[in-house]
């Protein structure tokens, strides 16, 4: 049942329960590292597709979970994978008779991941709704960022950075785990634990007395003038993040404001006011694109603020589907890769995929029925 997909992760044959947010998310990094993923979608949606970019990669195979037959192509998949993700909330997987006891039952040495907004065993809040803006609030991160009221930073802290990606590297590590000889292995993933996990280093300075807790009030936060954003004259934005010495000092000969040096101390925080209006009037003063020129054979860490729409048509997007342009994968290996698979229209490959499980006889019936 394996694909001919190539990456370091051909031959990894993971079985994707169908969800939204940071699973299908997981399952696209899994596909575009080369694994062979099989998701199994819900009977309702045949023939639609919904996700192009992060549903690409996979096959489709539509079951009814609460039927036992389909239910038990479900477990022979499981026997055949060495991954099965999921993005239900606690408790789903086992009121439908696959939990982590039964695939474990078929497969000890699957790699069970459970991706969840607040955890398997969380208190009170283990089963209640929730979204990333949720989930990072609750984290300390949300609280962390804006002005005076908090910005949501898109659902990329909470569900992708805190939720896929720690998830793939707990899979991973999961793998690595069964090739000594382990078994039965369990990652619980949750949106709410990984958005703190990511807050490691801003704990630390908080715990040496170098971060405040309150926004704009620090040095990565937008707290000081050489680490913020800046309006130009025509509307758009530049971002300057002159941390060290040798950057600021390019910084204001970028803007021509060497006479800064030496005579304003930019640390200290009582001339941050004068130092934020002096740097806002001189980039206000020009275009953006005024700026980009100015500060290209500068070495000042300061870069344009760039629209999604202004990547499109740059190396950084690719177009498989036309008019859906999506960002190439990352990070690039130097081994044998290709593009993974489109993404499938649901129950595409099911009858593909049942005949290789030996589940011919029931896809037929399912067909018979007009499933």
């Amino acid at each position: 049942m394996e694909s001919n997909t190539e990456g370091p992760l051909k031959g990894i044959q993971v079985v994707e329960f169908a969800g939204m947010g940071p699973a299908p998310f997981c399952g696209m990094l899994l596909a575009d590292l080369g694994a062979d993923i099989i998701r199994v979608d819900r009977q309702e949606g045949l023939g639609t597709m919904d996700d192009p970019v992060i549903g690409r990669g996979r096959r489709s195979i539509a079951l009814n979970l609460k039927d036992a037959a389909d239910r038990e192509v479900a477990l022979k998949l499981v026997e055949r994978s060495h991954v099965l993700l999921e993005g239900f909330r606690p408790g789903v997987m086992e009121r439908l008779g696959l939990g982590p006891v039964d695939c474990h039952r078929r497969n000890r040495g699957l790699v069970y991941v459970r991706l969840t907004g607040w955890g398997q065993e969380a208190g009170a809040v283990t089963g209640k709704a929730g979204h990333d803006i949720n989930y990072i609030a609750a984290a300390g991160v949300l609280g962390a960022i804006g002005d005076e009221k908090p910005v949501v930073p898109l659902n990329l802290l909470g569900d992708y950075a805190g939720g896929s990606l720690l998830a793939c590297i707990g899979l991973l590590a999961g793998l690595r785990a069964t090739e000594r000889g382990e078994n039965e292995i369990v990652i619980d993933s949750s949106m709410r634990a990984g958005a703190t996990y990511l807050m490691s280093y801003q704990y630390e300075l908080a715990a040496k007395g170098l971060w405040k807790d309150a926004r704009r009030a620090n040095l990565l936060d937008g707290g000081t003038p050489f680490y913020d954003t800046y309006a130009c004259a025509d509307g758009a934005w530049m971002a300057v993040g002159a941390i060290e010495e040798k950057f600021y000092r390019d910084l204001l000969a970028g803007l021509g404001l060497e006479d800064l040096l030496g005579k304003v101390d930019r640390h200290d925080p009582g001339q941050f006011a004068f130092i934020r209006k002096c740097l806002a009037d001189r980039f206000a003063s020009q275009p953006r694109d005024f700026w980009v020129e100015r500060f290209s054979g500068l070495d000042a860490c300061v870069s344009p603020i760039l629209s999604m729409a202004e990547l499109v048509g740059t190396p950084a997007l690719r177009e498989r589907v036309e008019g859906m342009p999506e960002p190439l994968p990352a990070p690039g290996f130097s081994g044998p890769s290709s593009l993974p698979r489109p993404a499938p229209v649901v129950g595409g490959h099911t009858e593909e995929i049942r005949a290789a499980l030996g589940a011919g006889a029931d896809f037929r019936a399912m067909e018979s029925q007009n499933i």
